[in-house]
């Protein structure tokens, strides 16, 4: 999935790929490419319940912004509300075995100017690459194996991997947020945690910084993560901020660690120098 568009004045150029892991019954990632809106969801569960969880969390989406202009909070809000009771009802009929991550970035207006709304629920992360540097934009929820216990949302991963500690569709799975101004030149990185888990930041940081296209970084980290060995599913969504936002260099944030942030609209915090 590429594109080219334009929302609220910024000119974007987009790309998605993603992988069915060597060990997956099938593919239970998600993801929405259809800008104010960027979200990668990935489902936990067996058979294709996984499937069904990510899946209600991009339809909630789908159904509650809007494409072709900048979102709102609340509309942000309601689909995560949304995404949270449909999850919700299918981890009931499961038993609890069923839950979805969701991260993303989502275009909107802060004091009237275009913003990242970044936000974060699980192990499934968001990247920025500026003028060269990679940052982590979002905050993992995760629990080391040996700390885990077996009612806490998303349960032990195989393989002794961390657990999650909010899932959507799970009791107190609030999502973290933050708004960061969008950037002229700035490359967004959204993936599941089958890239996050086996790709190195180094190799993430050259990849984004060395292919051209949006269509090529995302075609060679899907590639390198598979080369990794890994089992699981892999999704990223790349998006390259063309115009339209700040000019680098001058009033820019590339992550929330050292800055001041203030909040708005309850818990979402806004990024400043």
């Amino acid at each position: 999935m590429t594109g080219r568009h334009e929302v609220g004045g910024v000119v974007l150029v987009t790309a998605a790929a993603t992988e069915t892991g060597r060990l997956a019954a099938g593919n239970a990632d998600a993801c929405r490419v259809a800008p104010p809106v960027f979200v990668v969801a990935d489902g936990t569960g067996a058979d294709a319940t996984g499937a069904a969880a990510s899946a209600a969390v991009v339809a909630a989406f789908t159904a509650e912004v809007p494409a072709g202009a900048p979102a709102t909070l609340d509309q942000v809000r309601r689909a995560l509300e949304r995404a949270h009771v449909e999850v919700g009802a299918l981890a009931r009929d499961t038993g609890g075995r069923t839950g979805s991550t969701v991260t993303g970035a989502v275009l909107t207006l802060h004091e009237g100017r275009p913003h990242w709304l970044v936000l974060n629920v699980g192990d499934s992360r968001v990247y920025r690459l500026l003028r060269g540097e990679l940052h982590l934009l979002t905050v993992d929820h995760t629990q080391a194996p040996d700390e885990a216990r077996s009612e806490r949302p998303g349960a032990r991963r195989p393989g002794g991997r961390a657990a999650l500690t909010r899932a959507v569709g799970a009791p107190d799975a609030t999502a973290d947020s933050w708004l960061l101004p969008v950037v002229d030149g700035e490359r967004l990185l959204l993936c599941s945690a089958g890239l996050a888990r086996n790709l190195a930041d180094e190799t993430v940081q050259a990849v984004l910084a060395l292919s051209g296209a949006p269509a090529t970084a995302a075609s060679a980290l899907v590639g390198h993560a598979a080369r990794a060995g890994t089992g699981e599913d892999v999704t990223v969504v790349v998006v390259d901020v063309l115009s339209g936002g700040r000019s680098p260099g001058l009033d820019d944030t590339s992550r929330g660690t050292g800055t001041r942030t203030d909040t708005v609209d309850d818990d979402t915090r806004v990024v400043r120098r």
